[in-house]
């Protein structure tokens, strides 16, 4: 897929049609303000619906984020022979091993699920319970145990340069099939690490840029930093946005490829169109007290429960980001903490999705940026007088998937025998990223933006499908 991008101004100076707004006829008949068919709204806009090339079980994405490095022997990733060997230099039990420091078990149960028998740790009960819907991927592994850098490979698929994000490159892909609110939303009670870098399109139309929606509050009119205008009515914002178009065009008239202005107007555009429904999608007060009680009553669970409701509104790409999986020290008040939160949220979501029919077409992908050593963190900056950590962990690690066309019921690939390295079929990030393109109906050397004379991709110059996770 090539870029086919235009200004309105060019595709007007093309077809011969002169001065139509073109880009700014998306406003909903039902508000009485505007007629959408007769400007040409749906295919014209950036953000229009399309067909994938291929055939995709998945029409629509929520990214689970558990920034900071979930350790995967604690949650999915079972190593009994740590516990055979607590305490002891790994390096002085096996000559394979290079990393210091001393053997440390998970403090937690790891139990069978379903009829698959999928082995998962008892902080993730609840999720447990829908183990025949997992993929779990065993085997994952990054170029870094940066932070910062693997935050940036596993959200873009590039460490140091910026690059557009996954979200991105899925709505330059797909568009939305919700014109009134962002195709694109990246929900987090605090601005993670580098936060904008994870959902910026970089190159691409900045029409495709996640956008940011700080969750801490509950009061839906606070959670859209002024979705409303207190002063203006709907119909005087509709004239002062055409003007703003006639301005616009006549300041673009000569100017080709004027992409920071078309993305500036579509941006306007978006939020006039939010209005008439983001205070609805973000008010979960309106969900039966039986939906609510069933995710919780955290932040994460209004998070993942406001999740669900922007997805069935045509929402293409939702990620939710939990910033607690940094632990340094205290692995086990640390990880029963973090999963105590979004275990219940996220069984229910699998739950309700089920109920809805959504669950064989929305993607659910579970992941942080890497994992932790079996091993008790060494470095001596870190406390460890109020319990045991572990340290960064880049070369093995696990995450899971759920529908949109991923076989459950499964582990794949497998660290070794302490859990440091993938050892049988290692899943790089490209690996990672193809299969979710896959998914979604794209070949993922197919799905290209040509910027500053070279195509660019996703996967940049590696990725291999995944195809034994796929139904």
């Amino acid at each position: 897929m090539r870029d086919f991008f235009l200004t309105r101004r060019d595709f007007l100076n093309r077809c011969g049609m002169g001065m139509g707004a073109l880009g700014l006829a998306s406003v909903l008949d039902s508000a009485g303000l505007l007629n959408p068919a007769a400007h040409g709204v749906g295919g014209n806009s950036p953000l229009a619906p399309k067909l994938p090339p291929l055939p995709g079980k998945a029409r629509r994405v929520l990214h689970l984020f558990m920034q900071g490095g979930p350790s995967h022997v604690d949650t999915f990733d079972p190593k009994p022979m740590l516990e055979k060997h607590a305490g002891q230099s790994l390096k002085d039990v096996d000559k394979a091993v290079t990393h210091p420091g001393a053997a440390f078990p998970t403090p937690f149960k790891f139990n069978k699920y379903g009829q698959s028998g999928l082995e998962i740790s008892e902080v993730f009960s609840k999720v447990g319970e829908h183990a025949d819907k997992l993929a779990v991927i065993r085997s994952m592994s990054t170029a870094t145990p940066s932070h910062e850098h693997s935050m940036m490979l596993i959200n873009s698929g590039e460490q140091r340069l910026v690059r557009p994000s996954l979200g991105s490159w899925v709505t330059y892909g797909l568009g939305t099939e919700n014109q009134n609110l962002p195709a694109f939303i990246a929900m987090s009670p605090s601005r993670p690490l580098q936060g904008d870098q994870n959902w910026q399109s970089a190159f691409l139309p900045g029409i495709y840029q996640g956008t940011y929606v700080d969750t801490r509050t509950t009061q839906v009119d606070k959670l859209i930093e002024f979705i409303k205008s207190s002063s203006t009515s709907l119909a005087e914002q509709r004239r002062q946005l055409d003007l703003l178009r006639q301005l616009n065009d006549e300041h673009s008239r000569k100017r080709a490829q004027d992409q920071p202005l078309e993305t500036r107007i579509q941006s306007f555009e978006t939020a006039y169109r939010m209005q008439l429904e983001a205070t609805d999608a973000f008010d979960i007060n309106k969900e039966p007290e039986a939906v609510r009680a069933r995710y919780g009553d955290s932040q994460q669970a209004r998070q993942i429960l406001i999740a669900r409701r922007l997805l069935e509104r045509g929402v293409r790409f939702v990620q939710v980001w939990q910033n607690a999986w940094d632990h340094h020290a205290q692995v086990e008040t640390g990880v029963r903490s973090a999963a105590k939160e979004i275990d219940q949220p996220i069984a229910a979501l699998l739950t309700d999705l089920k109920e809805r029919g959504m669950l064989d077409d929305t993607l659910i992908i579970w992941a942080g940026e890497f994992g932790r050593t079996p091993t008790v963190d060494a470095n001596q900056n870190v406390d460890q007088t109020k319990g045991k950590g572990r340290d960064h962990n880049n070369r093995g690690f696990s995450i899971w998937m759920a529908g949109g066309g991923v076989k459950g019921g499964l582990a794949y690939g497998a660290t070794d025998q302490w859990g440091f390295a993938a050892a049988e079929n290692k899943v790089d990030v490209p690996d990672f990223h193809a299969t979710i393109l896959h998914l979604l109906g794209f070949d993922h050397e197919k799905l290209i933006y040509r910027y500053a004379g070279r195509d660019f991709r996703l996967t940049n110059l590696s990725g291999t499908v995944i195809k034994d996770i796929l139904a």
